[in-house]
């Protein structure tokens, strides 16, 4: 599988972090075609994990009614620069890959 890095970027404001994260996946449903009639396979994010610190604090189960390289944002109270936040994800054929910043 191709390298599939997330993208991330963070700011603290008041001790408390937003964080913007972009993920290149192609999120198929299984249901399109191509040009040659051929089914594409289902091929999506199911679960995404947002640690801050190495504290579990967000976890999302997506399906396929997600977009083309999903982009989302949270937020993390009592957080400080210096802080670490380190997103990731894993797809129904089991690929997955992760992101990690230090908050300035």
């Amino acid at each position: 599988m191709e390298s599939r890095p997330v993208k991330m970027r963070g700011k603290v404001v008041d001790s408390v972090a937003e964080i913007k994260v972009l993920m290149k996946h192609p999120m198929e449903t299984g249901t399109r075609r191509d040009d040659a009639g051929a089914v594409i396979p289902a091929e999506f994010i199911e679960q995404v994990t947002c640690e801050h610190n190495g504290n579990v604090v967000l976890t999302a189960e997506w399906g396929t009614s997600v977009s083309k390289n999903p982009y989302f944002a949270f937020k993390v109270k009592s957080a400080k620069s210096g802080d670490t936040v380190k997103v990731g994800w894993t797809d129904n054929l089991g690929n997955s890959s992760e992101g990690e910043i230090v908050l300035k």
